[in-house]
This record gives structure tokens, C-alpha cells and sequence, in this order.
């Protein structure tokens, strides 16, 4: 499930952070990617929740540290 998710991801992050090459990886955070900013990351977060019809509540995004956090939250709530 979880290279699932990330397939999913792959293109949208591409597409957000102009960036044709990046490859999604559980470790990957905005520090390596250099147009992840503040903006960037809304614009994310945004399409991520559109993706797999889902919400993070304000804790759950303060707490995601890379993707694979992210990933650990996408499967849980797509769980319940």
C-alpha cells in the first residue's frame, strides 16, 4: 500500500515543485527539495487531500516531518 501511495504522489510533486526528476521517497523532506516552500507546501497538502479524499486535522500537519509521515497518515485515515 504504502508504493501505491507513493506512485500516486510521484506525478503531483513533480508537477507542484516543478521538478520533472524528483523521486518520492519515504525519507524525503523539504529540505531537499528546492521549491518547497510555504506556498508550495499548502499547494501540496491541498492536492494530497483531493487525491485520496481525505483532511489533515492542524496537529497531523505540524507533526509530518517527510513523506513517509505523510504516507503513515494517508493509510491511517483512509482506514478508518
Amino acid at each position: 500500500m504504502t508504493e501505491d501511495i507513493i506512485l500516486a504522489l510521484e506525478p503531483m510533486f513533480r508537477k507542484i515543485f516543478s521538478a520533472p526528476e524528483l523521486m518520492i521517497t519515504r525519507e524525503l523532506n523539504a529540505t531537499q527539495v528546492e521549491k518547497w516552500d510555504s506556498l508550495t507546501h499548502v499547494q501540496m497538502i491541498y492536492e494530497v487531500e483531493k487525491l485520496f479524499g481525505i483532511k489533515f486535522k492542524l496537529k497531523e500537519l505540524t507533526s509530518m516531518k517527510n513523506v513517509g509521515d505523510m504516507v503513515d497518515l494517508i493509510i491511517q485515515k483512509r482506514s478508518v
